[in-house]
């Protein structure tokens, strides 16, 4: 009972919505941008300074290093300064595991 009673009040207050549609207001048209205000802003854009670009050298002017190259079955001298990067490497790619286990990448 109690559910046909939230029908049929539901049912009266859809009837009554209906014969009282009022027009919703909209909202008020957006201000007319004056032409001279417009103009003003065109005029002053022109007169800022553009940042200045930077040509990139064409490929072909570019100087060529050759680095010698190894025999195939010979080995390089290691650089301690290549030692240095490779562990700062395995203990970055540690650091990023630690993070990715905690879900915080």
């Amino acid at each position: 009972e109690k559910l046909k009673l939230q029908k049929e009040y539901s049912r009266q207050i859809k009837e009554y919505n209906m014969k009282n549609i009022t027009v919703v207001q909209r909202l008020p048209a957006k201000p007319q941008v004056s032409s001279v205000a417009r103009q003003k802003a065109l005029e002053y854009a022109k007169k800022i300074p553009r940042p200045k670009t930077f040509i990139a050298v064409p490929p072909e002017a570019e100087v060529k290093e050759v680095l010698p190259q190894a025999p195939a079955g010979s080995r390089l001298p290691k650089i301690p300064s290549l030692e240095s990067l490779w562990s700062r490497h395995q203990k970055e790619k540690e650091v990023v595991a630690a993070f990715e286990s905690l879900h915080i990448l």
